[in-house]
């Protein structure tokens, strides 16, 4: 059968205008992708732009990860900083709320695919993660994922830390562009990164050295040394953002006490001494930097500040050069809290020698006050013994020889003799003044009321069985009378007689204070308590004595859940007379 030729020119063309119609929608294909590279363009440098804009290193990183997210339609994002051991140290998560991150608990610590990208730091694309040999699986609570991006952020070749991506939205799978999309931001983040740095560090550095210049002229000025140890914990808390501070040095007996605190139960650990096996005492006979991600779960005993408060993520350094540590300071954030930077770490560090070489400058200005005030009464006791005394003998005994030429004068005679007698009076109230002075001198060096209390608690220990916990507050060696401290280790070892003979404790802690107007010793056990049935023990009769003789007040109560509370309470002002 034939074609027509009216039928033919009808379909001839139908084929051409085909392709024509093929054509035409291949390139608005084409434009819709071009139009799509350029939007992607635009958001890439927008991007770049929002996480450049900021100097605040927390800020940054999350507008890093919100970013990443937005240029490659993820539905989740994270980007996990690295620290020390190849561990995460810092986790930023776009795309969970609040509630599922509490769910989950801690953020990752690198295993699994986060691991992979630690070890191999190379961009990295997963259809499905979870079939990977690398994968371990997700934590209670973690909503599923399926496909993963991931891409190291390198700050001047170092890594940084990696961007994670995880869910294309419209269930696809990320792709090349993608990568390179992720690759060209994790470029521009390490700048935005490394600028942010920089600008942190400069900041720090200047607060840094504000505060030393401070310190150091706070320290020649004269200030009291107990005031500059806190001026220390504050201004070391307010350069690291810690939770907690505190500053312990050593006294009498090469033992440390917490003398200084600032932050978060600051008041619980003031006065603290610190046993040998804590990690302070270890950094301060080794002259080393602890660090620790859980300081209150370290294998460490003695009843530290780590065991008074639950502490997270801190350090420990000696305060000064490893040849004559004076001190050891200790900084952390409560559980939860983020670890502390090796910027961090190095500022304060830096700032401890600085604080050491200007407490050793003040401690050499006080020894030569001292000096200067010993070889003042030296010179007074010299000049009293060899001029006013010899002056006062020589004067009673020309009286003397008076007194026979005028012994026909009974009034005057009787009237010389006074004098005479005065005169010998005075030579010995003199001869005392020279022997309390020089006798101050040779007992200057004497233990004081702390290192006698640390003596008594280390003599309990062996009949206790265990080492109280001891905690001393105020000027307990210039402030306190030596009456009432002597009082008061009478009724400390009592007290701890008690509690290892009667109430069989297993844990004592000792507390003693001074305000400047009141000396107060409180003893807490959880032994089995006093018996109701006992109304009358003559040790706590001499107890309450020894209050009442000085003013003051005893108590005794029960401790919750069980055992005693002592507390004796004297003031320093005023004395009672017989």
């Amino acid at each position: 059968m034939t074609e027509s030729p009216a039928e033919g020119r009808k379909s001839g063309p139908a084929a051409p205008q085909l392709r024509l119609d093929e054509l035409l929608e291949g390139l608005q294909a084409q434009i819709t992708q071009v139009r799509a590279t350029r939007d992607r363009v635009h958001t890439l440098l927008d991007a770049v732009l929002a996480i450049g804009s900021d100097l605040d290193l927390d800020v940054v990183l999350r507008r890093i990860t919100e970013s990443a997210v937005t240029l490659v339609d993820a539905q989740y994002g994270a980007l996990g900083v690295v620290g020390e051991e190849g561990k995460i140290r810092q986790f930023i998560t776009v795309g969970m709320d609040e509630a599922t991150i509490q769910t989950i608990g801690h953020y990752p610590e690198g295993q699994g695919i986060l691991g992979l990208l630690i070890r191999e730091p190379e961009p990295l694309r997963l259809a499905d993660l979870g079939r990977h040999a690398d994968s371990v699986g997700f934590p209670a609570g973690h909503p599923p994922m399926t496909t993963f991006l991931g891409a190291p952020v390198r700050v001047r070749d170092q890594v940084f830390g990696n961007l994670y991506l995880t869910d294309k939205r419209g269930g696809v799978e990320f792709d090349e562009e993608d990568e390179a999309v992720l690759r060209t931001l994790a470029a521009a983040a390490g700048v935005a990164i490394d600028n942010a740095r920089l600008y942190e560090d400069s900041r720090r550095r200047e607060q840094w050295l504000a505060a030393s210049s401070e310190l150091t002229r706070s320290l020649l000025s004269g200030t009291d040394p107990d005031q500059v140890l806190h001026r220390v914990a504050a201004t070391v808390r307010m350069l690291s953002g810690a939770d907690l501070v505190t500053l312990a040095v050593p006294f009498d007996g090469g033992e440390l006490v917490i003398e200084a605190a600032d932050g978060e139960g600051a008041e619980q650990v003031h006065g603290l001494v610190l046993s040998a096996t804590t990690l302070a005492a270890k950094v301060y006979h080794s002259g080393e930097l602890i660090t620790s991600s859980a300081l209150s779960e370290e294998p460490q005993a003695g009843g530290g500040s780590a065991a008074k408060i639950d502490l997270g993520p801190g350090f420990l350094l000696p305060l000064g050069g490893a040849a004559h540590v004076r001190g050891v300071l200790q900084v952390a954030n409560l559980p939860g809290g983020t670890e502390f930077s090796d910027a961090t770490m190095a500022m304060i560090d830096g700032f401890a020698d600085q604080a050491a070489l200007a407490l050793e400058i003040a401690e050499h200005r006080r020894e030569a006050e001292q000096l200067l005030v010993l070889s003042d009464r030296d010179r007074i006791a010299r000049d009293l013994h060899d001029l006013a005394i010899q002056r006062l003998f020589a004067s009673g005994l020309t009286l003397n020889s008076v007194l026979g030429r005028i012994s026909d004068r009974p009034q005057v005679a009787e009237r010389v003799q006074r004098v005479v007698d005065d005169l010998d009076d005075t030579i010995k109230t003199v001869r005392g003044t020279i022997y309390a002075l020089r006798e101050r001198d040779r007992s200057e060096g004497r233990g004081g009321l702390r290192a006698k209390l640390l003596a008594e608690t280390d003599k309990a220990a062996e009949t206790l069985g265990f080492a109280p916990a001891l905690r001393m507050t105020g000027l307990l060696d210039t402030d306190v009378p030596a009456d009432h401290a002597e009082h008061l280790l009478a009724v400390l070892r009592e007290t701890l007689s008690n509690a290892a003979r009667h109430a069989h404790a297993t844990g004592v802690e000792i507390t003693a204070e001074t305000d400047g107007a009141q000396l107060r010793l409180r003893v807490a056990d959880n032994g089995s308590g006093i018996d109701p049935a006992v109304t009358r023990r003559s040790g706590l009769d001499n107890l309450h004595q020894r209050a009442a003789d000085l003013g003051g007040t005893f108590t005794l109560t029960p401790n919750e859940p069980t055992g005693t509370i002592v507390e004796w309470t004297v003031p320093l002002s005023s004395r009672v007379e017989a």
